[in-house]
């Protein structure tokens, strides 16, 4: 399996992973139950899920009104991209 494929499995499952999580704990608020740490969801979004977070936080309407949250999560978005674009680099570009 080459390195491509390796991505996009990695890819498409940390961002399906963020998105569950950001539903669990939206479903959590609803229900005032515990809920998932800030950092957790945070974490989840620099490991390469902020694409799934940013889909799950509009469509779900949660922690959009929380400013802080959102430019976090905007900065792992642009941290992602800027990962994505060094490892394409990597690929095509071998050194």
């Amino acid at each position: 399996m080459d390195y491509f494929k390796i991505f996009i499995i990695y890819f498409l499952a940390v961002n399906l992973f963020s998105f569950i999580l950001f539903y669990v704990d939206k479903m959590k608020a609803k229900r005032d139950k515990w809920r998932i740490q800030e950092k957790t969801l945070h974490l989840s979004s620099f490991l390469g899920g902020s694409v799934g977070s940013i889909a799950a936080m509009f469509l779900f309407h949660h922690k959009t009104k929380k400013i802080n949250f959102c430019v976090i999560t905007l900065i792992a978005f642009a941290f992602n991209i800027f990962i994505i674009y060094k490892l394409f680099n990597l690929m095509i570009i071998p050194q």
